[in-house]
């Protein structure tokens, strides 16, 4: 996180004092706005019971406007509909009586969000452009989902069951509000397609009401995607 906001201070310095040529991009330029739409790469910041957690694969999609406020400068707010989440697995086993119960879930946390980034950007050159920014997001879905297998050894033998599973998850637990800082690039093919890349770091806990001295649960998200002005 500290190298996040590093970069972030670093580009930000950068761009306040970069000299470019004049570019059609100017404050004078028509508000411009948009389609998007990509893949999300998601996960949840570890803690000691998120081990075995893994990236979780989803989409995002919605609109944009760019808002021209100085030559090669503008602002970009856009509306998403935002999957995030992660996949993890977990074990446990014990023995009562002579018997073994092994348990194996493979799940999905699916932690769904309209999203509201509002990005800072900067053209290098009229088609290439850095920006950052901060994102914030209201939960509109929270499901677990995914696969339950049992295995019961005994002097009888070995028996294997398996289930699927979705499970809502109580959002009076959790943290409905998420706040997050991005960075990105994107680029220009023509006047109207482009291809979008960001990765936001969530600064909010995923939890509400933690108790004191557990470590904080945050989303993080890697996106990339098409972009289309009209």
């Amino acid at each position: 996180m500290k190298k996040l906001i590093l970069g972030i201070a670093v580009l930000s310095t950068s761009l306040a004092f970069a000299q470019t040529k004049p570019t059609p991009m100017s404050s004078s330029s028509p508000v411009r706005f948009g389609l998007k739409a990509g893949m999300n790469v998601s996960s949840l910041s570890k803690d000691a019971g998120l081990e075995d957690q893994k990236s979780k694969i989803g989409f995002n999609a919605g609109v944009f406007a760019n808002i021209p406020i100085a030559e090669s400068f503008s602002i970009q707010p856009e509306v998403l509909y935002n999957q995030l989440g992660a996949k993890v697995e977990s074990r446990d086993e014990f023995t009562v009586l002579g018997t073994t119960t092994r348990n194996v879930q493979s799940y999905s946390t699916n932690l769904d969000y309209i999203s509201v980034p509002v990005m800072f950007q900067y053209n290098f050159v009229p088609n290439f452009y850095v920006e950052a920014g901060p994102e914030f997001g209201f939960m509109v879905s929270a499901k677990n989902k995914g696969d339950r297998t049992t295995t019961v050894t005994n002097s009888s033998g070995t028996s294997t069951s398996s289930a699927s599973y979705t499970d809502d998850i109580n959002k009076d637990n959790l943290n409905t509000f998420n706040f997050g800082i991005g960075i990105g690039a994107g680029y220009y093919f023509t006047d109207n397609i482009g291809i979008t890349a960001r990765y936001v770091a969530g600064v909010t806990d995923v939890a509400k009401d933690r108790p004191s001295g557990s470590d904080a649960i945050r989303n993080n998200n890697f996106q990339v995607g098409l972009a289309f002005k009209f």
